[in-house]
């Protein structure tokens, strides 16, 4: 038995989806929030305890730290970090294609959780360099914004997953029914990736051994 296959016998990671760029990563040793929003964004954040809260970068839609209960520790920027038995990478990326010139840094993150290798974008501007790809390394469950704007676009979306060929793609930040800001709805990305019917699930569980040997994407109920 491998040590990928020894996690199985502990239950599955949970990912939820709680809108815009915020997940909710339940692991058996810690539970990570990614960028926490604020009330006025139109989703409902709840309060959701965690041991770990990721921030790509110091946008009110992406940093709400209030939204959060526990004592969970901080992560906002790029080093390696492991907390509470998880090893957490800050990758450098910018917000935009022009280096940050117009909207600055962005981190994206790679999580070591239960024997798989999660990787949040963050508000991703550009598609990645070779020395970013190089940082990354293998994905298991890649978490990349989809709905252009301040962001990267459908197709942008679509060439980072052929650089990175994640196992599971699960896309976030585009336009919803509640959400009150202006992006590209999802239906874009999954043109582009060339899926005609996919319907949404309210979480995503996985071990190790249930990860699908090509890339497939999965899209979640906020």
């Amino acid at each position: 038995m491998t040590v990928r296959f020894a996690y199985d016998i502990f239950g599955p990671m949970d990912i939820n989806w709680l809108g815009h760029s915020c997940f909710r990563i339940r692991g058996r040793q810690a539970v990570i929030v990614t960028d926490p929003y604020p009330p006025d964004l139109g989703y409902s954040l709840g309060k959701p305890t965690a041991d770990i809260i990721t921030v790509s970068h110091q946008h009110p839609s992406h940093s709400y730290l209030q939204g959060v209960g526990g004592k969970p520790k901080l992560v906002t920027r790029p080093g390696e970090y492991e907390i509470s038995g998880v090893l957490i990478i800050g990758i450098l990326t910018f917000h935009d294609a022009e280096g940050g010139e117009k909207r600055g840094k962005n981190t994206a993150y790679l999580m070591e959780v239960d024997g798989m290798t999660i990787c949040h974008l963050g508000d991703l501007g550009h598609v990645l360099t070779v020395e970013q790809l190089e940082e990354i390394g293998d994905v298991d469950v890649l978490l990349l914004p989809v709905g252009g704007v301040s962001t990267i676009n459908a197709s942008m979306a679509a060439e980072v997953i052929r650089q990175i060929e994640p196992k599971i793609v699960i896309p976030m930040h585009y336009k919803t029914p509640v959400l009150n800001r202006e992006l590209g709805p999802v239906e874009k990305f999954l043109k582009e990736m060339g899926i005609e019917q996919i319907s949404s699930q309210p979480k995503l569980s996985l071990t190790p051994s249930s990860l699908p040997t090509s890339t497939q994407v999965f899209l979640l109920d906020y």
